[in-house]
């Protein structure tokens, strides 16, 4: 017979066993019951097997039989931006229906005829910086102005993006230059082009949840990411402040930075004319610096519940949103809304209870910012493509009622592991399972990117076949008609 202190020790041991567990594998987070917000839908199919029509005629004709259509929907273009630029328009003009008409028709004709890609990419870069001069003055949660909005910034980016993939290896450059915008804070110096203190960085990551973050909600976008960029005015020396899923809000090197896999890189910088910066042309170093002196004071864990109102614990943007708020810069004008049922549910296994938040894709239609600088690699943007394709597959199944699954004999081991990982976070280090994240929400990542992962070796075989056949890469709406495919195939 056991000794009565032995049983008691045991008992205890399965108490503590019991509290662990339960405090490390708590159930799934509580689904939000209605969600304000509407999806933006394009509702086009017909519309794209148009576009996709009018690219093949053009192959046929040829680029001289072009030459003067090209030439006049360019001389078209330049006009409506030479209007844009004279005069203000409410966001219903007509104005901007047939820009966004234009754009579409002259996008499938540089595609066929690429040697006019750059004056295509001018283009487009000059549209979006007027666009956002524009909408100054536009109410950007309205939904019809946001729609309009997004149809003629995310859309032109899409047409100029199909128009990118479709080039030859060589055509475009890898950084495309936007407004130039004078500053006077500390500067870094970055392959011949010089970055400011308060620049901020949005990026897209390579993992299958960054494609998540970044088309999970009801105005996709193509970016994942946010980042602040402090120079100190002593050394010279720069530092990236942001917030990573695995150890919060950290200063990382430059080289860090860059190193950490993106497929696509934005720089954004507050314009030099605003009010603000009138006043204190240095604001965005000393947002910067805020954020670098409290990123260094105090271990700021990651926000998986995305309330940028509580500066406790911060995701990436409420890094760079807190650092200029301090400064009197409310950053975002218009905020997302996460309203589609399954990416409500999906979210919500990951801890996110805010579901009107402030989107790294949503800094490009901020009037207050200019598009300094990008950086992106036709390769690398292909592969951002056939990601956001799976993930937009994966997402209409879970509005269908799928779920993230786990495997249930995998919690066990995934609760140790946890509890190592929070054992080694009160000494400041990184455990395999992220801190703020549960057992079953480590577990249901992994089944997210084994998910994707499979949709995904689909969609490029697929994509590689329709390539074989037609001669030219399968467009976006393509690629999202084959991850639907592979999706339900894989059932």
């Amino acid at each position: 017979m056991m000794h009565p202190m032995n049983c008691k020790r045991v008992f205890s041991g399965i108490v503590f066993v019991a509290v662990l567990v339960l405090s490390l594998s708590t159930p799934d987070w509580t689904l939000a019951e209605s969600v304000a917000g509407k999806p933006f839908t394009w509702k086009q199919d017909a519309a794209w097997n148009a576009l996709e029509a009018s690219f093949l005629q053009a192959r046929g004709i040829g680029c001289v039989g072009l030459k003067e259509l090209i030439d006049k929907d360019f001389h078209l273009g330049r006009q409506y931006l030479a209007t844009l630029e004279a005069s203000r328009f409410p966001p219903d003009a007509a104005i901007f229906t047939n820009m966004e008409k234009n754009i579409c028709t002259l996008g499938t004709m540089v595609a066929a005829c690429p040697e006019r890609l750059l004056d295509y990419i001018d283009l487009m870069t000059e549209t979006r910086s007027l666009l956002k001069r524009q909408s100054e003055n536009w109410d950007m949660n309205d939904r019809a102005t946001r729609d309009r909005l997004y149809r003629l910034i995310y859309g032109g980016r899409a047409a100029l993006e199909e128009v990118i993939l479709q080039a030859p290896a060589g055509s475009c450059p890898a950084r495309i230059l936007g407004d130039t915008v004078p500053s006077v804070t500390p500067s870094y110096t970055f392959r011949s082009l010089k970055l400011h203190s308060g620049d901020i960085l949005v990026s897209r990551g390579g993992a299958p949840t960054s494609a998540l973050i970044a088309r999970g909600n009801d105005y996709p976008g193509n970016f994942s990411h946010v980042a602040l960029l402090y120079v100190d005015d002593k050394t010279g020396e720069p530092g990236i402040i942001e917030s990573h899923i695995e150890v919060g809000v950290v200063v990382s090197s430059f080289e860090d930075y860059i190193k950490d896999k993106k497929l696509r890189i934005m720089l954004l910088r507050l314009r030099s004319d605003l009010p603000q910066m009138k006043g204190d042309p240095m604001l965005p170093h000393r947002a910067a610096k805020r954020a670098y002196e409290e990123a260094k004071s105090r271990h700021i864990p990651y926000d998986f519940e995305m309330d940028y109102h509580d500066s406790s614990k911060m995701f990436c943007s409420e890094v760079a949103s807190w650092a200029y708020r301090q400064s009197g810069v409310e950053l975002w004008k218009g905020t997302t809304h996460m309203s589609s049922p399954g990416v409500v549910r999906w979210l919500s296994y990951f801890g996110v209870t805010h579901f009107e938040t402030q989107a790294p894709a949503d800094l490009e239609y901020d009037p207050q910012l200019s598009v300094v600088v990008e950086w992106r690699d036709p390769e690398t943007l292909w592969q951002d493509h056939v990601d956001n394709a799976v993930v937009e597959a994966m997402l209409e199944g879970a509005d269908e009622g799928n779920v993230i699954p786990y495997i249930w004999w995998l919690l066990p081991p995934a609760i140790l592991a946890k509890g190592y990982s929070a054992a080694i976070n009160v000494f400041g280090g990184v455990g395999p399972v992220p801190e703020g994240m549960n057992a079953t929400a480590a577990l249901r990542s992994l089944e997210l990117s084994s998910m994707h992962e499979k949709i995904r070796h689909r969609v490029l075989t697929q994509a590689a076949a329709f390539q074989e056949k037609q001669g030219y890469r399968p467009p976006y709406w393509e690629l999202v008609r084959m991850a639907n495919k592979a999706r339900v195939e894989q059932k």
